[in-house]
């Protein structure tokens, strides 16, 4: 059963493409108004297109960049402002720029993508976190990765920056719970989406992912998506600071083996730090 947030507004960071969009389009079948952010303009206006051609007015666009505070102060003002009261977030907005062994991170990368994940999410929090206080409440939800708690080898910055962004997470749910303002976070596993494309089209990773999940399928972004309403819904108001996996149980085991798409990259010997110079 869908939740109802009929005539609540949400903002979706991330909402252009892959789980930001899925999570836009269940808050539309679910009644909701919600304003969709990023970084590529022309994503941001496709997706928008397709998501209120079932549902008129009730999905608005805003460019924003979450490692710019200017744009996340400006989107969540333009989204509380949109029907006078902000109701939540689902922060979708990350990713990584760093692949490879830590002994050749290259650190612009490294900086870049903890911006992303980590004062991002300090950024979207610390704006929407005033407007839904103000408001007297709401639900944020943050989605982390698996990777936050399951190492994944040769993953550079994106497992350590999820880590952290999961304790931001929970250190908000501490502070913003007497204002009745809730923060949760999801740990998605391998997830059907635009970017996992090369995993899936790579048998022998796409291989160590199924012997390594107990409920041996591929993720959809409509399996995030349930979770997150359910957590802006009222029927999950009592609970806050929970980190959920939606992996089909992949914690329970071990992160993947991406030997098979790193070694050829950087060579055998890498893999284990050799660096030649």
């Amino acid at each position: 059963m869908t939740p109802s947030l009929r005539a609540r507004t949400y903002l979706v960071t991330g909402g252009g493409s892959g789980i930001g969009k899925g999570v836009a389009a269940a808050l539309v079948r679910a009644g909701a108004f919600v304003a969709i952010a990023g970084r590529n303009a022309d994503r941001l206006s496709a997706a928008t297109g397709q998501l209120s051609s079932a549902a008129p007015g009730r999905v608005r666009a805003v460019p924003a960049d979450v490692t710019v505070e200017e744009d996340v102060a400006e989107v969540v003002g333009i989204a509380a402002q949109w029907n006078g009261r902000l109701h939540g977030v689902v922060h979708c907005a990350g990713g990584t720029e760093t692949l490879g062994p830590i002994t050749q991170i290259d650190s612009d990368g490294w900086r870049r993508t903890v911006d992303l994940n980590v004062n991002g999410t300090m950024y979207l929090l610390k704006h929407a976190g005033r407007e839904m206080v103000r408001a007297g409440g709401g639900s944020f939800v943050g989605i982390s990765s698996i990777a936050a708690s399951n190492t994944h080898r040769w993953f550079g910055a994106y497992g350590p920056s999820k880590a952290a962004l999961d304790n931001l997470l929970q250190l908000a749910a501490d502070e913003l719970g007497p204002s009745w303002v809730r923060v949760n976070g999801i740990r998605p596993g391998l997830t059907r989406t635009e970017l996992v494309a090369p995993v899936l089209e790579l048998a022998p990773l796409s291989e160590d992912y199924r012997i390594n999940t107990p409920l041996p399928r591929v993720g959809e972004v409509e399996d995030i998506a349930h979770l997150a309403l359910f957590l802006l819904s009222d029927e999950s108001s009592w609970i806050t600071g929970q980190l959920i996996n939606v992996d089909g149980g992949q914690m329970l085991r071990r992160g993947p083996d991406y030997s098979s798409m790193v070694g050829p990259m950087f060579g055998e010997e890498a893999l284990r730090g050799v660096v030649n110079t």
